[in-house]
């Protein structure tokens, strides 16, 4: 309370909370100052780095062939968690890591695509739930964030949205990255900085994302040490690697050139050899068999053609030039931390946040966005690996991602994949070090074989600097968290696990886990997502999952199917099957409206552009009123899209089919209204015809629609930025902006398609109604 003049009057105001004396001139009054909010003294810094996809055994310390010196380095001076576990998917993780609350608790029972409008697919952080950046921020800490976000709904990507669950808003001082799933390394179709999409014609030719995100992320954190030399820093670091499309620099590709031509099953063998002899389980650990589950099946790599298997190999060496690039700047970035003193004192956390994926097929794919469509009713011979040159794979023409062999490997010794509940889809890689705060004993090794859980990551880095968690946020208290500080393991290798239970669940697929024993289900289509098909585990001394119980023991069984069921009610997992169920909030509707794009208009995102053209008919307009070379109208990149330009006077249409290019002549053009109709057909193909006043010019006939995430770059108006949709053209002109006059471009939605899911589930009155 202020030491107030006895002359000063009662209802004097501004005075309330000032702790000195005040009178009415500054000799009869004494100074005083807010104290200033700031971390402890001693604070540790934190660097947490999120990898997506990659599997357990993809760096040197958990097994694999590839050299990861930084990892090793970590290793060598802090611990490793052989047996810590993550959710089936990548947004669930991610929700789950920066809250400590169960993933479906957080309202992200799957990936942030979807918005079915049940309370476990919210895919926005409540406004009650803090999060680790918040908590951090609040106990004085600098926040940043580079890298991939996808914790907001999709509808919620654009400029023009709410931004209430963008990183900024949810604790971050400082963005770089991007707020979809995944992204071009050459040609992100994305970036936002703080609360703004960037923009930019035009990159180096040797640019590459994981580069750029981390020289932000310096850049950062030297910035920070010249203005606040002692200000403690937590920095969040979400790689798009190894996430498909799978791309790495040409160098990085060329060091990795022959090591996989022995084929997985070796290299599997390999990887589990070093396991064992790292001691990360017990020399008796088997291998499993190569996959033979109908669906997931592997073929063994000598039965494959001698073709086939270069193709394949060339995959592989993609992903693992990807794997070592991040291992590489990671060691820049812990490079400026050393260089700034503070490496010994600053907590590193590395992890993933699932397991290595199977999305790329039994033959893995060159065009990523035909691959990667889940909508029912594909025509038998839809092609979801599009034909390019093999010289071509990993580079910024294809849109690649290895075969689910390749899959098995990362996620060596163990079954399954991303998307299931086996240990394939949740167990991790995991490292922490903080040399100054959790030495290593000379004795000890480092490895700890307790089980832990993604959401004990927060309140563990909280535990670590000191910092209490907020218990309020924006006047209403928080909700409580499910995560447990795993400090007492890292402090004693003998010590119990923190988290010695918790449940599981993706699409329908289970997992229970309690004292060293595990209820598992898979759920595939057609199977009842009522009547799980149990199989149980005693992963203690079976960690590949391989010897079922579940006949031997019906009561275990008995009993973990009815704590995962008791779960699931206290965690929101209920209901099952919503993740894949159509249907979008009645407000997405504004989204297809028909819109006037100015040509200065910066390029749409992804989703809202989606809305104006995917399985649909619908037009597109451009008024030229001065005639000029350039792109009038751009929509996608090399993973499928189409554009008009004119180019040497004459018009063009352009249509990648998802890296088969169409380029149609359609005549000379000056200036004018192009008319551009898309008419839908049936098996997912569209008719294009294009005028110009009235006049017919041509276009192109039956041509594979584009569905899913692509087009995957938004719309560009007068521009190609970015990835360009005809390679072609960009070589010779860049993203070749309009010279001449373009008044606006006008897209016009047209009628959806039958086979477009939202129209053939549509939503009922009743479940359509604003959730609160």
């Amino acid at each position: 309370m202020s030491t107030q003049h006895p002359d000063v009057p009662a209802d004097a105001r501004g005075y309330e909370r000032f702790p000195g004396r005040i009178g009415e001139t500054v000799a009869d009054s004494t100074r005083a100052w807010p104290r200033p909010r700031g971390a402890r003294p001693g604070a540790p810094n934190v660097i947490v780095v999120v990898l997506d996809d990659m599997g357990y055994s993809d760096v040197a310390p958990f097994g694999s062939e590839i050299a990861t010196p930084t990892l090793s380095a970590l290793a060598d001076r802090g611990y490793r968690l052989t047996n810590y576990h993550t959710t089936p998917v990548c947004s669930p993780a991610r929700a789950a890591l920066l809250t400590g609350l169960n993933p479906h608790r957080a309202g992200f029972a799957s990936v942030a695509n979807s918005d079915p409008g049940f309370p476990n697919l919210r895919l926005e952080i409540d406004p009650d739930v803090a999060t680790l950046p918040e908590s951090l921020r609040a106990a004085g800490y600098a926040t940043y964030a580079f890298g991939k976000w996808h914790l907001t709904r999709d509808a919620l990507m654009h400029d023009g949205a709410d931004k209430a669950s963008w990183p900024l808003q949810r604790g971050f001082d400082h963005f770089y990255g991007t707020l979809e799933g995944c992204n071009s390394f050459f040609h992100p179709n994305q970036l936002v900085r703080d609360n703004t999409p960037v923009d930019q014609d035009d990159r180096p030719d040797d640019y590459y994302l994981t580069d750029d995100l981390t020289d932000d992320a310096i850049a950062q954190l030297a910035t920070l040490r010249a203005q606040e030399p002692d200000k403690p820093f937590f920095l969040y670091f979400a790689h798009h690697a190894m996430h498909g499309p799978l791309g790495a620099k040409p160098a990085d590709i060329a060091d990795q050139r022959g090591r996989y031509d022995a084929g997985w099953d070796e290299v599997r063998r390999a990887r589990h050899a070093r396991q064992l002899e790292l001691g990360l389980f017990p020399p008796s650990t088997p291998l499993p068999p190569s996959a033979s589950e109908p669906g997931f099946d592997v073929p063994a790599w000598d039965s494959l053609p001698a073709d086939t298997r270069d193709l394949y190999a060339r995959y592989m060496e993609v992903y693992a030039a990807m794997v070592a690039n991040v291992d590489e700047n990671l060691g820049r970035l812990l490079q400026v931390v050393d260089d700034l003193g503070e490496l010994d004192d600053t907590v590193v956390v590395f992890t993933s946040d699932n397991g290595g994926t199977a999305e790329g097929g039994p033959e893995g794919t060159r065009s990523y966005f035909s691959r990667f469509v889940h909508i029912a009713g594909l025509p038998q011979d839809w092609e979801a690996d599009v034909e390019r040159e093999p010289d071509l794979i990993g580079g910024p023409r294809t849109m690649v991602h290895y075969p689910r062999g390749w899959g098995q490997v990362s996620n060596t010794p163990f079954r399954f994949y991303k998307g299931q509940t086996h240990a394939g889809g949740v167990r991790v890689p995991f490292f922490v070090s903080w040399p100054a705060g959790i030495p290593r004993a000379a004795d000890d090794d480092g490895l700890r074989h307790q089980y832990q859980y993604v959401t004990d990551l927060t309140p563990t880095i909280l535990d670590l600097v000191g910092a209490e968690r907020l218990t309020e946020r924006q006047g209403r208290p928080t909700q409580e968290i499910d995560g447990v500080s795993l400090r007492p393991v890292l402090d004693d290798g003998g010590a119990a696990s923190t988290h010695p239970e918790q449940y599981a669940e993706f699409g329908g697929s289970r997992g229970y886990y309690r004292d060293g024993w595990k209820l598992v289900s898979l759920h595939t289509r057609g199977r009842s997502l009522t009547e799980p098909q149990w199989e149980l585990y005693h992963v203690d001394a079976d960690p590949n999952e391989l010897v079922d119980l579940a006949e031997k023991e019906p009561d275990r069984v008995a009993e973990f199917a009815e704590a995962w069921r008791a779960a699931a009610w206290r965690n929101t997992v209920f209901p099952l099957g919503a993740s894949f169920t159509p249907g979008r909030r009645p407000a997405e509707k504004a989204l297809e409206r028909p819109v006037r794009l100015h040509p200065r208009t910066r390029r749409l995102e992804r989703y809202r552009s989606a809305k104006l053209t995917s399985l649909r008919s619908f037009t597109v307009e451009a008024e030229v009123t001065e005639a000029g070379d350039g792109f009038l109208v751009a929509h996608g990149d090399q993973g499928g899209g189409y554009a008009l330009y004119v180019e040497d006077g004459v018009l063009h249409l352009a249509y990648n089919e998802y890296g088969r290019l169409h380029d149609a002549p359609l005549g000379t053009f000056g200036t004018g209204t192009v008319h551009a109709a898309f008419s839908w057909l049936p098996d997912f193909r569209w008719n294009i015809e294009v005028s110009v006043d009235g006049e017919a010019r041509g276009g192109l006939a039956d041509v594979t629609m584009l569905l899913g995430m692509a087009p995957f770059s938004g719309i560009d108006v007068g521009v190609n930025r970015g990835g360009p949709v005809h390679w072609d053209v960009s070589q010779r002109h860049g993203s070749f902006r309009f010279s001449g006059r373009l008044q606006g471009v006008t897209y016009t939605p047209g009628e959806h398609a039958a086979y477009d899911p939202e129209l053939v589930a549509q939503v009922t009155e009743d479940v359509a109604e604003f959730y609160d």
